[in-house]
């Protein structure tokens, strides 16, 4: 049975910080497929299929990967799928603290579990909103987005 974890998320845009979770997420599961989902309450900088263009080139040659968009619950995205869990990456304990309440409330609605991903201490205050400021300023921001 090939297991398959759900990484959803804006990815607006997609950081070394995302990646480096879809890395660690590889030796855990044998699928991991980066769900971009619509919030309506956040202002994309990007349209979900640029992005969903370049999360698709930056892994075009691994097939453990897959790249979708969904609109609504994200266990129903799972659902949709065949994702049996959710990743998430954790960068603070505020973050930490969110990410609890979410899983708890997705596991009594659906049974799925989250998979909390700590962030590696040097990608810990890579953010989108970060890059995206940066980038609004035109600095250089490479550093913060996988190649």
């Amino acid at each position: 049975m090939t297991r398959t974890a759900l990484f959803p998320g804006t990815f607006d845009p997609f950081t070394t910080g995302h990646a480096s979770i879809v890395e660690r997420a590889l030796g855990l599961f044998d699928r991991v497929i980066i769900a971009i989902g619509y919030n309506p309450n956040k202002c994309s900088a990007e349209s979900i299929d640029g992005r969903m263009d370049t999360i698709r080139r930056l892994y075009a040659d691994d097939p453990r990967v897959e790249v979708a968009a969904y609109n609504g619950l994200t266990v129903d995205a799972c659902r949709t799928h065949g994702a049996g869990w959710m990743v998430r990456g954790v960068r603070s304990v505020a973050d930490f603290e969110y990410e609890r309440n979410l899983a708890d409330i997705n596991r009594s609605i659906s049974g799925i579990d989250t998979v909390v991903l700590f962030t590696t201490p040097e990608l810990s205050f890579v953010s989108s909103s970060m890059v995206r400021e940066l980038a609004s300023h035109g600095h250089d921001i490479t550093a913060y987005i996988p190649d």
